[in-house]
C-alpha cells in the first residue's frame, strides 16, 4: 500500500474540531454539550437571506464566474464604501468559498514554498495547518496573556524577519485571543511591510466584532499600502451565515487578484446560493451591526466577569472578535478538555472548549491554555462558567491522566 503524503502527516489536526467524537459521544450518553469550541454565532440569519434564496426563481442552479457574480462583486465593494467607508471597486473584489478559501488562494498567490510568514501567536490554528499544506514556514512571535496579548513591540517583529521573510499575517481582531490592534499598531505593521518588501496580509474577518467603543482599523486604510495590502473577509461571522461558504480576497493590487483568479478557476465557482442570498445582506442597514457589537459585547462582559471569579484562572482583556483565550491552572489543556466531555458533567450538562495547543507552532505553549467563544446566549455562558468552576475544583485533585 503506497504511503499518504508527508504533509498530510505532518498536518495537525484542528484543535476546534478534533474532540468532536468525544462530544458527539457525550450527547448520545444523554449528556448536553455548550458548544464554546467554535465559532459559529447563535444569532438568526437574517430573515432576507431566506427571502433572497426563496424568490430567486432558479431553474438550473449553475456556475457562476470564477471571481464571483458581477452583481455579488459590486455590492460588496458597495457595502464596503457605505458602511466601513473604503472605497474599493468591484475588479478589487474576488469571491471565494468562505473565508478559508480565500486565505488559501493569498498563501498561494503570494508566498512560494519555503517563504517564511511571520504571525502574532497564538495564532488561528488553520494558519499553521495551512502552511504545511502550501509549504509556507510561519515563523511565530510571541504574544503573552499577562500583557493582555499586546502586540509585540516594532523592533521585536523586526527582529523576526530574515533573508526568507516575505510577508507579516495579522488576524485582527485575534482568532483566538480576542486582541483588537489599534490604528497605530496597524500603522506600524504596514510601515515594517513597506521597509522590507513585504506583504501584509489581512485577516479581517471578525472586523464588525469590536466593543467598548473602539473602532476598527482596517488595512485597506493605510495610504500608499495598496500595492502590499491583502485582506481576507468574510460574510459567515458577519452574518450568521457559516454555512453559505462565501467570503472574499480583497486587494487593490490587480496582479494579486489577476494571480489568484488562476486558483478561483481551478475550483471552478464559489456557491451560487451563497452569492444569492449574500446579495441581500450586503443591503443590510448599519443598525444591524450595531445589534452584533451590542449583544457579543454584554456576552463578553458575563463570560469574563465569570471566569475572574474562578479561583487560579487568568483572562486577558478582549475588545475584539467573540473569542478568548484564558490561562487555567491546568498543565494540559488536552487532556482538560477531553475530561471535560468524557467525565465530568453537571447535571447532564459539561462544556466543550478548544484546547490552547492547537493555535501555537510549538503546541507545549498552549499547554495552560483553552479558547472560549462566546457564541451562546448569556444564561449558558453563566452556567459554563459554574460548569467549569466546579470541573477545576475537581480536576485539581484527581489529574486524571487522558491516555
Amino acid at each position: 500500500m503506497p504511503a499518504i503524503s508527508e504533509r498530510a502527516q505532518l498536518v495537525p489536526p484542528s484543535p476546534i474540531r478534533k474532540l468532536v467524537p468525544y462530544a458527539n459521544a457525550a450527547k448520545a450518553q444523554g449528556k448536553k454539550v455548550l458548544h464554546l469550541n467554535i465559532g459559529q454565532p447563535d444569532l438568526p440569519t437574517p430573515p432576507e437571506f431566506w427571502e433572497a434564496l426563496r424568490t430567486a426563481q432558479i431553474k438550473v442552479l449553475d456556475y457562476t464566474e470564477s471571481a464571483g457574480m458581477p452583481a455579488f462583486r459590486e455590492a460588496y465593494a458597495r457595502f464596503y464604501k457605505e458602511i466601513y467607508g473604503i472605497p474599493l471597486e468591484p475588479d478589487q473584489v474576488l469571491t471565494t468559498t468562505g473565508g478559508s478559501e480565500a486565505l488559501l488562494f493569498a498563501l498561494l498567490t503570494l508566498f512560494s514554498p519555503g517563504d517564511e510568514v511571520i504571525v502574532i501567536e497564538p495564532t488561528y490554528a488553520n494558519y499553521i495547518g495551512l502552511g504545511w499544506a502550501t509549504g509556507i514556514t510561519l515563523r511565530p512571535v510571541q504574544s503573552h496573556i499577562k500583557e493582555d496579548f499586546a502586540l509585540p513591540a516594532p523592533d521585536v517583529l523586526e527582529d523576526a524577519i530574515t533573508s526568507r521573510t516575505r510577508g507579516i499575517l495579522l488576524c485582527n481582531p485575534s482568532n483566538p485571543t480576542g486582541k483588537l490592534y489599534s490604528e497605530t499598531e496597524v500603522r506600524q505593521i504596514a510601515e515594517i511591510c513597506h521597509r522590507y518588501g513585504l506583504f501584509l496580509l489581512s485577516d479581517e474577518s471578525y472586523r464588525d466584532y469590536c466593543y467598548d467603543g473602539k473602532r476598527f482599523f482596517s488595512a485597506l486604510e493605510v495610504k500608499g499600502a495598496e500595492s502590499f495590502v491583502v485582506v481576507i473577509d468574510t460574510l459567515s461571522k458577519r452574518y450568521s451565515v457559516c454555512g453559505a461558504r462565501i467570503g472574499a480576497l480583497i486587494s487593490r493590487n490587480a496582479e494579486v487578484i489577476q494571480a489568484a483568479l488562476k486558483w478561483a478557476q481551478a475550483r471552478l465557482a464559489p456557491p451560487t446560493l451563497g452569492q444569492i442570498g449574500g446579495l441581500a445582506l450586503l443591503s443590510l442597514p448599519s443598525s444591524y451591526y450595531s445589534l452584533i457589537q451590542e449583544t457579543f459585547q454584554k456576552r463578553r462582559d458575563v463570560l469574563i466577569e465569570g471566569l475572574r471569579t474562578i479561583p487560579g484562572v487568568t483572562v486577558a482583556t478582549v475588545q475584539g472578535a467573540f473569542y478568548l483565550m484564558p490561562k487555567l491552572p491546568i498543565s494540559d489543556s488536552d487532556a482538560f478538555a477531553q475530561w471535560l466531555l468524557e467525565r465530568f458533567d453537571i447535571d447532564g450538562v459539561t462544556v466543550m472548549v478548544a484546547p490552547g495547543t492547537g493555535f501555537f507552532s510549538q503546541p507545549e505553549q498552549g499547554k495552560s491554555l483553552v479558547r472560549i467563544a462566546y457564541v451562546l446566549d448569556t444564561p449558558y455562558l453563566e452556567q459554563a462558567v459554574e460548569i467549569l468552576r466546579a470541573a477545576l475544583n475537581i480536576y485539581a485533585r484527581e489529574q486524571v491522566p487522558i491516555l
